[in-house]
């Protein structure tokens, strides 16, 4: 399901930001995440050359009623550097000006869900709402063991639970120790909670987890994620708390729920660099954050404001990938209609939010799995050949009551990188990018030209076209596919003018630019982030390229 078309305005945009960290210390920071220094210093460059504002969180002093642009948008750095990750066309960030238009996509529901469903006694005993769904928790693909696993409400409110799939569609409910003759990891009331596999972690504490009991957030460590040892206990917070780990700041992030005034349920932040020490937040600690604003559309049937629910989040190959759980408000025949909305932020605190619209929307027909209630899964996404996998809370609900009914938990898909694409129709459209810096050799794109053609050309800092490069001597990539490469007739890559910075135009005739970057091997590795993982992949970014796509 496609969106309407959103036009990118053309033109220079004026540079005032700088990079200031030395690259050594960013590759150090990106390669090794869990033992990068700490940067507590305002003003500090990411690696794409996005100055951090200062004071760093930023503190806001209300919520914003409309939108607000992200400031690396408003003033981008002078050379952007794409040596980490694909480059997805989500926002105005690479682009310096073009004539291809953006469409934004949503996510399609696999047509047998939902895939996991509440058919044990200890799932089904919390009648009227019998449950087997993610509330969060977290959906991993565990690259050790070469397993698809989850964590999941088992019984509404009534404890946690685990799965697992060697296809990431059939799952299995194996009989653990933990409560004997059960699939459960731990037995008692919970309510929201979140399971991260942490792969550069100590091999005693490769799993995290955070659950809201008692009205705090109870932090517990695993080696194997089915036997949980406590280890901190965070002070009184809102009880769809959640936390995520992003690689880019090297940090462990919460995202507090709060209550607002008018805005209702909002978000705030806080970071540590340390998981158990991420509980020691005081009551005035963590800053304002987001929440939803008058962008944000309301059902038809209802005057309610719309509130935000729960905010996840997770490292996806150059960014960090945002699902908004969007309450609608409480219409009479529902309890709670949450969708799963889409955000995108490059700096790990501001977001830009092209699309409105559910990326994973409840269903307006009565009987579906999905009908009360859609909300995301801890990870966020994984990557499986050539599509995004998004796992989902579904409740049913119950016409006229505020019961959940069956919850239970389903499956969506996605083109890789198929977030929003720049597409050209008929007659051929050009994007060019602003200055980037890049050390790899080979230009890969994700495209769908097989009904036209997509070419590449490298200008210089003046605009000129570096021969080469040209667009003449490239040849044309007329295909369907998330890793093309692209090539030029007399150069055998783009090492000579690799950490220049230069241009990229690229002209598109009748087809879909998705993404593109510049990578050190012939495989077509990004070294950028796989969210939760996939088949094929050996850690946590993309080392492995074209090689993924055979899933093994």
């Amino acid at each position: 399901m496609l969106t309407p078309t959103i036009h990118v305005s053309a033109g220079l945009t004026a540079v005032f930001v700088r990079r200031t960290l030395r690259a050594a210390i960013g590759l150090f920071a990106l390669l090794f995440p869990a033992i990068a220094p700490c940067q507590e210093t305002a003003g500090a460059a990411l690696y794409n050359g996005i100055v951090r504002p200062s004071p760093w969180p930023p503190r806001l002093d209300a919520y914003p009623s409309d939108p607000v642009k992200p400031p690396y948008l408003v003033s981008p750095p002078e050379v952007i550097d794409i040596g980490v990750g694909r480059q997805l066309f989500v926002d105005d960030f690479l682009i310096e000006e073009t004539t291809l238009a953006r469409t934004c996509h949503r996510a399609e529901y696999y047509g047998q869900n939902p895939v996991l469903k509440p058919d044990r006694p200890w799932e089904t005993s919390t009648a009227p709402s019998p449950t087997a769904m993610v509330f969060s928790d977290g959906v991993w693909y565990d690259p050790a063991e070469r397993l698809f696993k989850m964590w999941y409400m088992a019984g509404y409110v009534a404890g946690t639970a685990y799965a697992t799939s060697k296809d990431g569609i059939r799952w299995e409910k194996p009989e653990l120790d933990v409560v004997p003759g059960t699939n459960l990891v731990q037995k008692g009331r919970r309510d929201s909670g979140t399971v991260w596999l942490d792969l550069a972690a100590d091999p005693s504490e490769r799993y995290k987890m955070a659950l809201w009991q008692s009205g705090v957030m109870v932090l517990s460590i695993s080696a194997d994620g089915i036997h949980w040892r406590e280890a901190a206990r965070s002070g009184s917070v809102g009880d769809r708390t959640t936390f995520f780990y992003n690689p880019f700041l090297g940090r462990w992030v919460f995202s507090l729920r709060y209550g607002e005034g008018s805005f209702g349920r909002v978000r705030r932040y806080w970071e540590a660099e340390d998981f158990l020490q991420g509980a020691g937040w005081q009551p005035g600690d963590p800053v304002r954050w987001v929440g939803a604003d008058r962008a944000d559309p309301r059902r038809d049937d209802l005057k309610t404001p719309p509130q935000l629910y729960n905010l996840d989040c997770v490292a996806y190959e150059s960014l960090l990938l945002g699902l908004f759980s969007i309450w609608r408000g409480q219409p009479r025949d529902r309890a709670k209609p949450n969708e799963v909305c889409l955000g995108f932020s490059r700096d790990g605190f501001h977001w830009d939010r092209p699309d409105r619209r559910a990326f994973l929307p409840v269903s307006e027909h009565y009987g579906d799995w999905n009908w009360g209630n859609v909300q995301s899964a801890g990870g966020g996404c994984l990557v499986v050949g050539d599509r995004l996998y998004f796992y989902v809370s579904g409740r049913a609900g119950i016409p006229g009551k505020t019961d959940s009914g069956v919850c239970s938990t389903g499956l969506a898909f996605l083109r890789r990188d198929g977030f929003a694409s720049m597409d050209a129709a008929g007659s051929a459209g050009t994007l060019t990018t602003r200055p980037l810096r890049f050390s790899g050799k080979q230009l890969f794109v994700n495209v769908d030209a097989a009904g036209g053609e997509l070419r590449a050309e490298v200008l210089d800092a003046e605009g000129k076209v570096i021969p080469p490069y040209t667009r003449e001597n490239c040849a044309p990539v007329q295909s369907d596919g998330t890793i093309e490469a692209v090539r030029w007739k007399g150069a055998a890559d783009l090492a000579p003018v690799g950490r220049k910075p230069v241009r990229l135009r690229f002209t598109l005739r009748g087809g879909r630019l998705f993404s593109f970057w510049v990578s050190p091997e012939a495989d077509g590795r990004s070294n950028g982030y796989v969210a939760a993982g996939g088949p094929g992949y050996t850690g946590v970014t993309d080392t492995v390229g074209a090689g993924a796509l055979s899933g093994k």
